[in-house]
């Protein structure tokens, strides 16, 4: 499994919609809501042989609300 984090910044008044909707569809494993420049941090695991830019393209990108994304691709748990 490829675990990754995607910061989403949500249009005025969404987040809570957005972060429900991410929950629904059962595609996230944390949801976390952030102060700062995005509202939402959200961690994914997906199947090693998943192209995570289809991924977040297709399934996050696509939910209503959502601003800007910015993907965080990780390497290696301590």
């Amino acid at each position: 499994m490829i675990a990754f984090f995607v910061q989403i910044k949500c249009q005025l008044g969404k987040s809570y919609e957005v972060a429900g909707e991410l929950a629904d569809a059962e595609i996230a494993s944390e949801i976390y809501s952030t102060a700062g420049d995005y509202d939402l941090l959200v961690k994914f695991y997906v199947p090693a042989d998943t192209d995570v830019g289809h991924f977040v393209n297709e399934k996050v990108q696509k939910v209503p609300g959502i601003q800007d994304t910015r993907t965080i691709i990780t390497f290696k748990a301590f």
